[in-house]
């Protein structure tokens, strides 16, 4: 399926690197202007920037925000309006997770959890929606996971944020209905991360086994088609959701997880 948007603009959070920056190199790949952000001083993240302008001759911006402090947070809209104009696609993608049993995890990192995962969506979305409603267009992707849909052990402040997203982003939806703006969550499943690439080394070192055959293991219990998702492959789902096909796709959660939530 062949579509162009050249003329849009999207800010996606937590785009310095990793998923968010695979989203970033996608929509740019089909015309769009983007604006990067993150913590990382920007001077880190130049090459980045320059490669996506270089590559698909776009406009494409990097800004420093924390998402836990709501000044920086309101100024966040206001930067990215400054240089791309407008947010017509906003991917609220930019997480923080603590790997703690509930009793021993803090109140401060649970309340920073809820901060960056869930109250700057939130407020994001919020700030886009009025022009967003003017043009008569606009997406809005809440980045959630498969955990938005069950449990985990020492998890608490992540399954619980990205199980909110999911309510969030049917809320969005229905106020927004009818004003050509859709809002979806998508949930990725396993994906290769610094922390994952670890276990595979632990895998590979404790069962003597090759880098696939410990893909494989760690994935024997989770995953029914045995392979890690493509963030790549998530990147063109907010593409096609942000093209004439995703016109009345609006509500929605569509995993990509090979098979995780349906065992």
């Amino acid at each position: 399926m062949s579509f162009s948007l050249t003329g849009k603009t999207a800010l996606i959070t937590g785009s310095s690197g990793g998923l968010g920056y695979k989203i970033a190199e996608v929509l740019a790949s089909h015309g769009v202007a983007v604006a990067l952000h993150g913590l990382e001083d920007p001077g880190s993240t130049e090459a980045a920037v320059k490669d996506l302008q270089n590559k698909h001759a776009i406009e494409a911006y990097y800004l420093q925000c924390d998402l836990a402090n709501a000044s920086e947070l309101d100024r966040l809209i206001e930067d990215t309006e400054s240089r791309l104009g407008r947010i017509d696609i906003l991917v609220n993608n930019a997480v923080v997770r603590y790997f703690s049993p509930v009793e021993a995890l803090s109140l401060d990192d649970w309340n920073r959890a809820l901060a960056v995962n869930l109250t700057a969506p939130f407020r994001l979305s919020s700030q886009c929606i009025p022009s967003m409603r003017e043009r008569g267009w606009g997406r809005i992707f809440n980045i959630s996971s498969i955990y938005g849909s069950r449990g985990a052990v020492n998890r608490a402040d992540y399954v619980v944020t990205k199980t909110a997203l999911l309510g969030l982003t049917r809320s969005l939806a229905l106020e927004t209905a009818g004003d050509g703006i859709t809002c979806n969550s998508i949930c990725p499943g396993a994906m290769r991360t610094p922390d994952v690439d670890k276990r595979i080394e632990q895998i590979m070192d404790a069962q003597s086994l090759d880098e696939q055959e410990a893909e494989i293991a760690f994935l024997a219990n989770r995953v029914p088609m045995k392979t890690f998702v493509d963030a790549g492959h998530v990147g063109e789902m907010v593409a096609f959701l942000s093209s004439p096909a995703g016109n009345t796709i609006t509500g929605t959660m569509l995993a990509n997880d090979g098979g995780w939530l349906a065992s």
